[in-house]
C-alpha cells in the first residue's frame, strides 16, 4: 500500500487536470479467500484510497478508480495443471479465464474521456466472477 501512496504522491504534479488515476486492484478484494487476508485487505485498501483521492482531487477534475481484473490467462497461468485451470474456470460465470487483451480494453476505457463520468468505482474485469 504504500508504494501506491507514495506513487501518486509523486505523480499528482505530473497528472493533467482533468486526468485520470486507474489503480491496480484483484476481485479478491470482494470475496473471502482463506489464507490470502493481507492480499484481500491490501486490494480492498485501494477502494477506499480511490474515494478518498476523488475528493481530495474534485477541484482539479481528476477521476480515480480501481480496474479489479479476475483470473487471467497469462503464461503463468498456463503453468498451472489441468485441474487447477478447470477449478478456477468453473468459477467464472463466462466459462473461461480472461485475456490480457480484454483487461487492457477496460484499462483504455478508464483512461479515456468514454468513461468521463465514471469516479470512485471499483471496475471488475472477471467475467463474472465477483457478481456470483
Amino acid at each position: 500500500m504504500r508504494e501506491t501512496l507514495f506513487t501518486a504522491q509523486k505523480a499528482l504534479p505530473l497528472i493533467n487536470d482533468g486526468g485520470s488515476i486507474i489503480l491496480t486492484g484483484s476481485v479478491a478484494s470482494v470475496k473471502g479467500f482463506p489464507g490470502f487476508g493481507v492480499y484481500v485487505a491490501s486490494k480492498a485498501a485501494l477502494r477506499s484510497f480511490a474515494r478518498t483521492w476523488l475528493n481530495e482531487l474534485k477541484g482539479r477534475k481528476i477521476r480515480v478508480n480501481v480496474l479489479s481484473p479476475g483470473q487471467v490467462d497469462t503464461p503463468d497461468s498456463q503453468r498451472l495443471d489441468k485441474a487447477t485451470r478447470e477449478m478456477f474456470e468453473s468459477l467464472i460465470p463466462r466459462g473461461k479465464m480472461g485475456r490480457p487483451e480484454e483487461i487492457a480494453a477496460a484499462a483504455l476505457f478508464l483512461a479515456s474521456d468514454d468513461s468521463s463520468y465514471v469516479n470512485g468505482m471499483d471496475f471488475a474485469v472477471d467475467g463474472g466472477f465477483s457478481a456470483v
